[in-house]
């Protein structure tokens, strides 16, 4: 049953400006001017964590509040406070705090110097829970030194050196306790110590988790590199195998007319020149690729830009309407710069399907006096940062079309260029190359 225009409206999933596949006058990116600041100061905020000035300015903090929560405590105000279950609280000379003070200033060189830390922070709460002051602020600064113990060593070091620190706070609080050997916050040590060295080790073991992530990410990166350097080669033997069987057929028609008809054999031996000249600059392109000698040889023959209307009219029935242009007079290529310059289009053209959304595309050649140029670019927007952060890390950073479009450039004797538009829409994939013309070295 056909339901009403207004209900269809009601229930279209999508946006109605997307309803033609194109984006309309009010599709702005509006997420873009808020992206680049936002971006920009969460790796600000992120390089300074990294630093030791992140680890100064916790310690400092720390220390403020640790040594004001001691005081607190050697001073209460209520009178209440002054006696816990019949025990006085001692008098706590100001030089005491500088144990205090002590313990948690060495948290700078925590992640320098974990151990070290914690040997410090602890023997300095140990001292002064020995000498009989009330130590429970005191007791924050050891468990955070054993949580950076928990991140950089192992977990059996981890673990001898949380037992370590909880016999000696718990030692040391029971034998100079001023509220009894069990009193005050004796029985919250034991979850202290627990907290950061289970802690610990989660965060260590999420960080290793994810490194490992990455080093299969990288694995795979390199592994689709050298599989595009396969085929770029494979591709390169063929363009070889034509150059020297053209030069074969030509040299034996030379060689059958050349005293019957020397006209004919001038312009075989004008053949072989061109395709061996085309031959070596081929060989020295594929000296820079491997290829595997085992594989079968592909026999269908070489895509080049004579194929290019073809791959238009495909791209744009695939939801992409690309539109051609080109300038310049067109003149031959050798057949390593005509396929590279095929195989970067279709790829700059792919990306553009998978990535710009809804969009248009355009393919612009310039054939210049010893260059081609070669210009591939979208209306897309691109992938939003919330989609790219919900693929994974696996997904997001699968893609190496570029990587191969650069080895494809670099082969044939150019470059390549890749990145957003300076204004206006988005580049999904644009590219620039700059082969040699056949008629110039």
């Amino acid at each position: 049953m056909r339901l009403p225009p207004r209900e269809q409206r009601r229930w279209r999933v999508l946006p109605p400006e997307y309803g033609g596949g194109l984006p309309r006058e009010d599709d702005r990116p509006g997420s873009r001017p808020y992206a680049g600041p936002v971006s920009a100061l969460s790796a600000r905020w992120q390089r300074w964590r990294a630093g030791q000035s992140w680890y100064l300015v916790t310690a400092l903090i720390l220390t403020a509040v640790l040594v004001s929560g001691s005081y607190g405590e050697a001073h209460p105000n209520q009178p209440t406070d002054i006696s816990v279950h019949g025990h006085h609280v001692p008098y706590t000379p100001n030089a005491a705090l500088l144990l205090v003070a002590a313990a948690t200033l060495a948290l700078i060189w925590r992640r320098s110097h974990p151990v070290a830390t914690l040997a410090v922070s602890t023997a300095a709460v140990t001292g002064y829970g020995l000498l009989g002051y009330v130590n429970g602020a005191a007791l924050v600064g050891p468990p955070i030194a054993l949580y950076s113990v928990a991140l950089a060593l192992t977990l059996r070091q981890a673990v001898v050196a949380a037992a370590v620190t909880l016999v000696a706070l718990m030692g040391s609080t029971g034998l100079g306790n001023p509220f009894g050997p069990t009193g005050g916050g004796f029985f919250l040590i034991p979850a202290m110590v627990a907290a950061a060295l289970f802690g610990g080790i989660a965060v260590s073991n999420r960080r290793a988790f994810f490194a490992s992530i990455q080093a299969r990410a990288e694995d795979e990166a390199r592994r689709r590199v050298d599989e595009e350097r396969l085929r770029i080669a494979r591709e390169l033997h063929d363009v070889v195998a034509h150059t020297m069987s053209t030069i074969n057929v030509q040299a034996s028609a030379a060689a059958m007319v050349l005293n019957e008809r020397p006209e004919a054999a001038a312009e075989a031996l004008a053949a072989i020149r061109s395709a061996s000249k085309n031959g070596l600059r081929e060989l020295r392109a594929m000296l820079n690729v491997l290829r595997q000698a085992d594989d079968a040889d592909p026999t269908a023959p070489a895509p080049g830009l004579a194929q290019l209307d073809a791959l238009v009219a495909g791209v744009t029935q695939a939801g992409l309407p690309t539109r051609l242009e080109i300038s310049g007079d067109p003149a031959e290529l050798p057949a390593g710069v005509d396929l590279a310059a095929y195989r970067i289009i279709q790829e700059s053209l792919t990306n553009a399907i998978r990535h710009a959304g809804p969009a248009t595309a355009t393919v612009a050649l310039a054939y210049l006096d010893d260059t081609l140029l070669i210009d591939v670019t979208d209306t897309g927007r691109g992938v939003p940062p919330t989609a790219a952060r919900k693929a994974g890390p696996s997904q997001a950073s699968s893609g190496h079309g570029l990587a191969g479009m650069r080895e494809r450039a670099a082969a044939a004797g150019g470059t390549l260029q890749a990145g957003p538009a300076k204004t206006g829409p988005a580049k999904t994939s644009p590219a620039k190359t700059s082969p040699p013309r056949p008629d110039r070295p």
